[in-house]
Formats: structure tokens, C-alpha cells, sequence
């Protein structure tokens, strides 16, 4: 019984290899301080395979993402940007440094042009203090205050509400967009 189940297996896989795929390559590499990569070879018709070895030589990938800084009259402040187109449009006018001039408005927000209409997505939004939109496609506004409009949602400044009527509540302001 044993040698009819071995003689079976031993056809079965002399016909399973005459009906292999066509060759695979499969490469896995991953990204760690040192690289590793393996690569398998399957042949038609047989079952030998092949490995590369492993590479012993560090090499360290650095991919640089730029952010975008936002100053109020010079003071840096912390800011947590959205992830959309207009953000991105802005990131790009943001590229050689961008100055907008604000203007206080309704004793609650700074707004001011970027000189050009950039991608917009406008939603019904209730602002809160720290929030920066875009209004009409083509200026920014800063919130110390509170409103309901629609706007682009750009990203919101990470500072109190007290730090905030502290830098934007006391007449005009400049912000510059800059990329680090």
C-alpha cells in the first residue's frame, strides 16, 4: 500500500511540473536602515529555485516633506494644516514666500487676499478661535472669534483663544506663508 501511494505522489508531481505557470518573479524589499531583498525564480517544467543574497551595506532613504509655516506679524505659530487641493494650491503660492496683508473684520477675524483664486470646496461652516479658511476662493481668513459661512476649511492655529485676540485683535496684521 505504501509503494502504490508513493508511486501515486511521485506521478502527481512529475505532472503537476509539466504544467507549471509561466516563470514568477517576486521581489520583497523593505525599508528598514539596512535594505534586504530576496528574489525567488519559479521555471516551468521544474522546481529549482534561486535566491539573491542579503545586502549587507546601510543606506538610509531620506524623503524631505516640506511644511508650510504661517507667521502674524513675524511671531511663528503652530499650525495644523488641513489635507486638501487647497491647502496643496496654497503650499505652491507658499513655494518663493507669500505675504498677505489682513485687515480686521467684525471684531472676530483677519482676512486678507492671496492675490489669486486657488482651489475651493466650500462647505456651511461654523468657525471656532484658530481656524483658517478660504474665503470666496482667494483670501484667508483667521479666526479669533466665531462665525457661520461657507468656507474651505485650510487648517486651524494651535494656540488659546486668549494667545489668539492677543496677536490678531489689535488692528491690522501681515502673515507670511513660507515652506520649511
Amino acid at each position: 500500500m505504501r509503494k502504490i501511494a508513493a508511486l501515486l505522489a511521485g506521478v502527481t508531481l512529475i505532472a503537476l511540473s509539466g504544467c507549471a505557470p509561466a516563470p514568477v518573479i517576486t521581489t520583497v524589499t523593505t525599508t528598514e536602515p539596512s535594505i534586504t531583498s530576496f528574489e525567488t525564480v519559479v521555471e516551468a517544467g521544474s522546481f529549482a529555485t534561486e535566491s539573491t543574497s542579503i545586502e549587507t551595506a546601510t543606506t538610509t532613504v531620506q524623503e524631505k516633506v516640506k511644511t508650510m509655516v504661517l507667521k502674524i506679524d513675524g511671531t511663528e505659530v503652530p499650525v495644523i494644516w488641513e489635507n486638501n487641493a487647497s491647502v496643496d494650491d496654497l503650499m505652491a503660492l507658499a513655494e518663493n514666500g507669500l505675504s498677505i496683508e489682513m485687515s480686521m473684520y467684525g471684531g472676530f477675524e483677519q482676512v486678507g487676499p492671496i492675490g489669486q483664486s486657488i482651489t475651493s470646496n466650500d462647505e456651511q461652516t461654523t468657525t471656532l478661535p484658530g481656524d483658517i479658511v478660504l474665503y470666496s476662493g482667494n483670501q484667508v481668513v483667521v479666526f479669533y472669534g466665531s462665525n457661520t459661512w461657507a468656507y474651505t476649511r485650510l487648517g486651524k492655529v494651535d494656540l488659546s483663544e486668549e494667545e489668539l485676540t492677543a496677536l490678531l485683535s489689535n488692528g491690522d496684521v501681515t502673515i507670511t506663508l513660507t515652506l520649511r
